[in-house]
């Protein structure tokens, strides 16, 4: 089935808060007990409505077989503020992105982040961005193959409290 990308608009956000929460589910669910997975259907409205609205951010959606077709996956973005320790950084940050388990596997996903690499070239970053659990060697895999490479690595330890 044909997926077609679409900036997302502002009639859009129930759509891209549904994704959302999916990937809250899917992700941070499994890797993150402390992830509040009902956060983007209570709180998220707001938040994604931004993404869709600001000037510094983008909300793609991929949609199956037409313009208003059911969507097939969602990727969001921003440009993060100037660094005073980086000054000649430009950095556009992959927020968020997701992919129906259908429509896996079918370039989906490197249609989006071609999309988000076209967006931040022209408001002119020269680095991006993206953060991935650790345990989610897949999304690892796929970042890396599309030109990711490690950058920072954050560690935790769990306390008991």
């Amino acid at each position: 089935m044909e997926v077609i990308l679409t900036t997302a608009r502002v009639e859009d956000v129930p759509a891209l808060v549904a994704s959302a929460a999916a990937l809250f589910r899917e992700d941070g669910g499994r890797r993150d007990p402390f992830m509040d997975v009902d956060w983007p259907a209570r709180d998220g409205h707001d938040y994604y409505r931004g993404m869709v609205t600001g000037e510094g951010s983008l909300a793609l959606l991929a949609r199956a077989g037409s313009p208003d077709g059911p969507v097939a996956g969602h990727l969001t973005a921003r440009l993060r503020g100037r660094d005073e320790l980086r000054p000649d950084a430009v950095v556009a940050e992959l927020v968020s992105m997701r992919v129906d388990e259908e429509h896996r596997g079918h370039g989906v996903g490197a249609r989006l982040v071609e999309g988000f690499f076209a967006w931040a070239g022209e408001r002119g970053a020269n680095q991006a961005v993206v953060s991935a659990y650790a345990a989610n060697t897949d999304a690892i895999r796929f970042y890396k193959a599309r030109g990711f490479a490690p950058m920072h690595v954050s560690l935790q330890a769990d306390l008991d409290a």
